[in-house]
């Protein structure tokens, strides 16, 4: 799943950055990662723009960025499955 689909208030980890159009290339997936866009990272979709557009506002680690809906789409996440530790509890 893209960073881009996570719905408003979820949560996700980072799996990888990739370079899915010519916009994004070597030096912004660099960026991506330097901002803390790394596998493993936890990451929140907190809102999108006026009329669900961009910006994507997104919270990795305890800071909050403004992402454009390009930057987004070559951000792969893993959504956690349901808190299945508390399901064997």
């Amino acid at each position: 799943m893209l960073l881009s689909q996570l719905p408003n208030g979820a949560h996700a980890l980072v799996d990888r950055v990739f370079s899915g159009t010519p916009e994004v290339n070597g030096a912004v997936m660099q960026r991506l990662e330097e901002l803390g866009f790394i596998s493993g990272e936890p990451v929140q979709m907190l809102r999108r723009g006026p009329g669900g557009r961009e910006p994507l506002a997104v919270q990795i680690g305890e800071t909050l960025f403004a992402l454009r809906l390009v930057e987004a789409q070559s951000i792969e996440v893993k959504v956690p499955e349901a808190r299945a530790a508390f399901s064997r509890a």
